[in-house]
């Protein structure tokens, strides 16, 4: 695998944002070919475009664009003369394209790795998501995982939601009701997930969301907690038929934040006046 290739798949993994830059165009002489490649990150570079003050410029350029919130979709075209106003004496032209490559922004965490948790998790190793997997039992999970899953082994599993991105979908389906208890308390306090779910029966919701109560969690912070959790109407009891359930309400979820965020236009459609 290239130099870049290998870069790209490696950032996707961390969820670092890049920008990928490919000579698209030469004329005369030039260091590189069209369809050489580079990856540039905030800090990083992998691969190369050739050297000299034209790569620069290029890092230059890329990383500007990453400094932009939100970093621009739309790919931009560059053309450079290889001259002395660049340092360069090669005499051609290069065209270079710079196009943001951004990890996914669906963002899972999954506390417990029990029969359910091991279902959706073959489920998500498909979609374009990016999934914290979280649980006390370091043998429990299996010895390959997909690439867009991170297993993290913690005696204390509550202490993890500090370190979730905002935005991220919470699911909770361990071993442990007290366990179960604590990521709760913690992910309602937080007020920034766009998903709290906890697996279980309306019974156990209302068990649970008196003992957050008593615990001085808010109407408001126990309102964000879903449960029972997946698409209403699936049914099933199998590991497999839940985990189905589940994925799907996770991207209704994510579709209808992207469709308000994003809204499709309108025809706008005139009439006699």
């Amino acid at each position: 695998m290239s130099g870049w290739l290998a870069a790209l798949n490696s950032l996707a993994d961390t969820g670092t944002d890049a920008v990928l830059v490919t000579v698209l165009e030469v004329k005369g002489s030039t260091p590189r070919e069209a369809g050489a490649k580079m990856v540039v990150t905030s800090d990083k570079i992998f691969d190369t475009v050739g050297g000299g003050h034209l790569e620069l410029k290029a890092i230059e350029l890329a990383r500007a664009l990453l400094r932009q919130q939100p970093v621009p979709a739309e790919p931009a075209v560059h053309r450079f003369s290889l001259g002395p106003s660049l340092g360069q004496c090669c005499g051609g032209e290069a065209t270079l394209l710079l196009e943001a490559v951004l990890p996914p922004t669906f963002h899972i965490a999954l506390f417990g790795a029990g029969h359910v948790g091991k279902a959706l998790i073959k489920l998500l190793g498909d979609l374009p998501c990016r999934v914290t997997w979280i649980d006390p039992r370091e043998a429990i999970f299996p010895e390959a995982v997909p690439a867009n899953v991170a297993p993290v082994v913690s005696e204390e599993p509550e202490a993890e939601i500090d370190a979730l991105p905002a935005g991220s979908f919470v699911l909770v389906m361990t071993h442990s009701h007290p366990l179960d208890q604590r990521i709760l308390e913690a992910a309602l306090k937080r007020g920034d997930f766009r998903y709290v779910g906890l697996i279980g029966s309306a019974t156990k919701r209302a068990r649970f969301l008196k003992r957050l109560a008593a615990r001085g969690l808010s109407e408001t912070e126990l309102s964000r907690l879903t449960c029972p959790i997946g698409v209403e109407g699936a049914g099933g009891k199998l590991p497999a038929e839940i985990a189905i359930a589940v994925a799907a309400q996770l991207l209704q979820l994510r579709d209808a934040e992207a469709t308000r965020l994003h809204p499709p236009l309108t025809l706008l459609r005139g009439g006699a006046g």
